[in-house]
C-alpha cells in the first residue's frame, strides 16, 4: 500500500474515533513537520497533536502559531510564548 492509501485509510480510521490511528497520525504528521494535519487533529481534540503544534512553534520561534494555539486555550503554547516573550526582553 503506498503511503498516500495508507494516510488515507488511516484518516478514515481516525474519522471513526480510532485512538490507534489518531496516534499513528500524529506521530507521522509530527515527523514530517505537517503542521495542517496537526492542527486538523488538535482541532478535533487531539492532545497529542496539540503538543507538537506547541513544540514545532517552538522549534520554529512561530510566535503567529503559538498565539493561535494560546487563544484557543492551549496553556503550553500560551507559556511557550511567556517565556520567549520575557527572553527577549532580557535580550
Amino acid at each position: 500500500m503506498s503511503d498516500t492509501n495508507d494516510l488515507d485509510e488511516l484518516r478514515r480510521r481516525a474519522e471513526r474515533g480510532d485512538t490507534d490511528a489518531i496516534d499513528e497520525l500524529v506521530e507521522r504528521a509530527g515527523e514530517r513537520g505537517d503542521v495542517a494535519e496537526l492542527r486538523r487533529l488538535a482541532d478535533r481534540g487531539s492532545r497529542d497533536a496539540a503538543d507538537q503544534l506547541v513544540q514545532l512553534a517552538i522549534d520554529a520561534d512561530d510566535r503567529d502559531e503559538l498565539r493561535r494555539l494560546a487563544a484557543a486555550g492551549n496553556r503550553d503554547a500560551a507559556d511557550a510564548l511567556e517565556e520567549l516573550e520575557e527572553e527577549d526582553e532580557e535580550e
